[in-house]
This record gives structure tokens, C-alpha cells and sequence, in this order.
């Protein structure tokens, strides 16, 4: 054989080599999830009203997971439906599914990998598209997975991970649609509920900074976040005087910065805590000055109980000053999280419905006792305290308890891709709770309850029987 054929031969060996490798570690990952729960609302989320009926429905979320890891490279695609039961025509009905808008692609984004296999570096890659963006807790920035349609972000993320350190980048920016000029953004996308805690406006852009330690008694983090939003100005005009709101260039920037961590101060006593100040201007251009301080303990007794008080601190505006457009909020935000962890199961708090500016003291009490290895049951208690004062309305103040809740919980896991899981919630309101400053609803019942029953599928096709 001559030299030049040899030559040939040895590369073309090395180059299957290389393919076969590379098609060996190249791996395809598809799951689902069909999720079913039936929920029973007799004053969830919001006092009722006194003599109104329990409301009672099913949401139904259908996920289909496509993964695929190749070489240097990963994707993912999650298509997402989600849906009440009977909220659309048993046959072909265009108007109502349109409305509905209940299909919509949660998760698609790829993540290219800057580093070399050889390199020494864990990860360093940039990860680009529509994603679920969570950190430690999720108290600020979480995937928010009780809700059925969840919670994700357009944006691109660069990520480094070595010997413990995590340190990740990201940005997003938003647009209503395709434009040749002006960067002008209506937060409110068309036919979607906009942002959450209630301030019904999306985020024009986000930058954000993270780093992660974890340590051999547990880790700590730090967080940098600036959203901004689409600066605007009330127009009034025509009779009777309309005010409109019209949008403009430009953006008011809040940003948030703090730190987490999680210790194991002991081998069954573990503390987690978290501390963060909030500035810039709001969504309105007023400026803010807020704070949110959290620390919650745990401790295991004997083999199977897990128990622990903890506090929550969410500063707000005294509600006895007057407030202007240009005078200053207290009023933390905690951004993008899971407030339905943190908060009461009821979600009265920090969840899509507001509940007044002064902020929040939570009192909580925790029990978790491991049964068996697939089933637990879970106790929380909270004692929920505004944390500014409450104004009534006529010069004088309220109470400043806003009520007492109880959240029973327990999961069952029939297998590992089924589980079952069953809550009850109730609360013991006060008339401060119903005020104006809060939830302001007349005659309320305030004892409300709110119990669900759900099941969980979460099917692997490609795993081997």
C-alpha cells in the first residue's frame, strides 16, 4: 500500500472513530406529563362574600418533553396545553379555542457548549430561547410549577459551573411584534394575563447576575436582577375626560439585589435564610426603596419527622400616608418566584391578585413526617401580619393581623411516574383582612376553605422495560 493510501486509511479510521464516539453519546430524551387537578374554591385566593357557593372545576396540564443532547450542543421543547374541563366546545369550535389560548410552546432553547470535552472547566456554555429560569428557593425567581401553565422567560443565559461555583448571565428583552422602528412595548401581550403579583405589566427587559457556592456545610448565593419597564404617561382627553395610557420610549429599571444560603448547622438542624433589598423605579416611575429578609429552620426528631418555625419579612408603605406619583414605595416585590410555597396554599399573597401596599409578616410553623418511602404527609401553620400599618379609611387604624391559615398536605407515590396528591387549606380571617387596605370585600365570610385532589403522570417513552 502506498504512503499517500495509508495516509488515507489512518484518517479515514480516525474520522469513523470520531463519529461513532460522537453518535454514541448523542442522546435522545422524550417524556410527558398529564396532570388532573380538582379543586374546590370556597374563598381561595380572595375573601367571598358571605352566602356566595363554593366554586368547583377541573384544570387539566399536558406536557410533551423532546430532548435531544449531541455533541457540544443540547435542545430542548416542551409543548404545553392547559385547560378547565369543558371550558371548550365537545366538537370543532375555532372562536372558543382561540380565545382560550390554551396550547402554547413552554420550554424551547438550546444550549451550546463553549468548552471542549477535555476542558478542565465543569460547564461553560450559552443557552438561548424560551426557558424556566429558578434559583436556590425560588422565593425571587422560580418556575412557579403549582400553577398549571407554570412560568418561563425568552431569554439567553450564559452559564458557568466549576469545583462548587456557579456563576450564570442572562438577558432578555421584548417585543409586541416585528418592528422597523421604535422599541415601544406594551406589557400586556394580547389575550395573556401580564406579570404576576398582581402588577398586570410584563417586564420590557431583564439583565441579571448569579453566583453559587456550594460549601461542604451547605451553599451560598448571590443575586443581581434589573427588569425594566416601558416608561408611559397618562393622556386625558375628549368629553367626558377619558385618561388613556400611552406608551413611550425609554424604560423605568428596578433592580434587586441580595444573597441566599442554606447550612446545615448541625447533622438534623439545618437553617435557610435569605436577604434581599429592592431600588430604581416601579412599573409607574415611582421610585422604591424596599427590603425582604426571610429565614426558616428545620430539624429532624427521630428517623421520620421533620419540624421548624421560620418568619418571612416583606416590607410596604404605611398605609396611613398619603400615596403620590412621586412619593416613594416600600413595597418589595418578589419578582418571578413561587409565592404558592411560601405564602399559604390559599395564595392570598403575592399571587396574581393583589392584596394592599403594606407589606407582609409571616409567622410559620412546618411538619413533614415521612410515613414510608412514598408516602408523606405535610402541616403548615401561618400567622400572616401586615407589615406596615393599616389605614381605615377615616383617619384611624386597623388591626394589623390579617389571619391565621392551616395547610394540610399528602402525597402518595403510586409509582415513580405516578403520584397522587390531596390538600385542604383553611383560614381564620380578620375584618382587617376584608378592609379596603387589603382585600376590601363587604360582608365577607371569614372562614374560608379550599381543598384539592390531584394526580400526576409523568411518562418516560424511551426507558427500557
Amino acid at each position: 500500500m502506498s504512503s499517500a493510501n495509508l495516509s488515507k486509511s489512518i484518517f479515514l479510521g480516525i474520522a469513523l472513530t470520531f463519529v461513532s464516539h460522537n453518535e454514541a453519546k448523542a442522546q435522545l430524551t422524550a417524556t410527558g406529563q398529564i396532570r388532573e387537578r380538582t379543586e374546590l374554591r370556597a374563598g381561595q385566593g380572595t375573601l367571598q362574600k358571605e352566602g356566595d357557593k363554593a366554586g368547583l372545576f377541573n384544570s387539566q396540564r399536558a406536557r410533551l418533553n423532546i430532548g435531544f443532547t449531541g455533541y457540544r450542543f443540547k435542545v430542548f421543547m416542551a409543548l404545553q396545553d392547559v385547560r378547565v374541563w369543558g371550558q371548550d366546545a365537545s366538537t370543532i369550535n375555532r372562536t372558543t379555542t382561540e380565545a382560550n389560548n390554551g396550547i402554547l410552546l413552554h420550554e424551547a432553547w438550546g444550549e451550546i457548549m463553549l468548552n471542549d470535552t477535555i476542558s478542565k472547566i465543569q460547564n461553560l456554555s450559552l443557552k438561548a430561547g424560551r426557558q424556566e429560569i429558578s434559583y436556590d428557593d425560588q422565593k425571587v425567581l422560580g418556575g412557579l410549577d403549582w400553577l398549571q401553565q407554570g412560568r418561563r422567560h425568552d431569554a439567553i443565559v450564559f452559564k458557568f459551573a466549576n469545583k462548587g461555583w456557579i456563576a450564570d448571565v442572562g438577558a432578555a428583552f421584548n417585543q409586541n411584534k416585528e418592528l422597523n422602528t421604535g422599541t415601544v412595548y406594551n406589557g400586556v401581550p394580547t389575550a395573556y394575563g401580564a406579570g404576576t403579583n398582581g402588577i398586570g405589566t410584563m417586564y420590557k427587559s431583564f439583565q441579571y447576575a448569579y453566583i453559587g457556592k456550594k460549601l461542604s456545610f451547605g451553599d451560598i448565593s448571590f443575586l443581581f436582577f434589573k427588569d425594566d419597564f416601558n416608561r408611559y404617561t397618562n393622556v386625558t382627553s375628549g368629553t367626558p375626560a377619558v385618561t388613556t395610557k400611552v406608551n413611550g420610549q425609554g424604560v423605568w429599571s428596578r433592580n434587586t439585589t441580595g444573597f441566599y444560603f442554606n447550612t446545615n448547622v448541625t447533622r438534623k438542624f439545618n437553617l435557610t435564610g435569605s436577604l434581599y433589598h429592592q431600588g430604581g423605579k416601579d412599573k409607574d416611575g415611582r421610585s422604591i426603596s424596599a427590603n425582604l429578609a426571610s429565614i426558616t429552620s428545620t430539624l429532624q426528631v427521630g428517623r421520620k419527622l421533620f419540624v421548624g418555625p421560620g418568619i418571612d419579612y416583606l416590607s410596604g408603605t404605611d398605609g396611613t400616608k398619603a400615596v403620590t406619583a412621586t412619593s416613594e414605595s416600600n413595597l418589595f416585590d418578589p419578582l418571578y418566584g413561587t409565592p404558592h410555597k411560601f405564602w399559604g396554599s390559599m395564595d392570598y399573597f403575592y399571587a396574581a391578585n393583589g392584596f394592599g401596599k403594606q407589606g407582609l409578616l409571616n409567622y410559620f410553623f412546618k411538619m413533614k413526617y415521612n410515613a414510608k418511602d412514598n408516602l408523606t404527609f405535610f402541616l403548615d401553620i401561618h400567622g400572616f401580619e401586615s407589615a406596615n400599618t393599616l389605614s381605615n379609611g377615616a383617619g384611624g387604624e386597623l388591626d394589623s393581623y390579617l389571619g391565621t391559615e392551616v395547610d394540610l398536605l399528602v402525597r402518595y407515590n403510586l409509582t415513580k411516574m405516578i403520584n397522587l396528591e390531596a390538600g385542604y387549606s383553611f383560614m381564620k380571617a380578620t375584618n382587617s383582612m376584608a378592609s379596603a387596605a387589603v382585600k376590601n370585600v363587604a360582608t365577607p365570610d371569614l372562614s374560608p376553605q379550599f381543598a384539592y385532589l390531584m394526580v400526576n403522570i409523568k411518562p418516560n417513552f424511551l426507558a427500557k422495560k
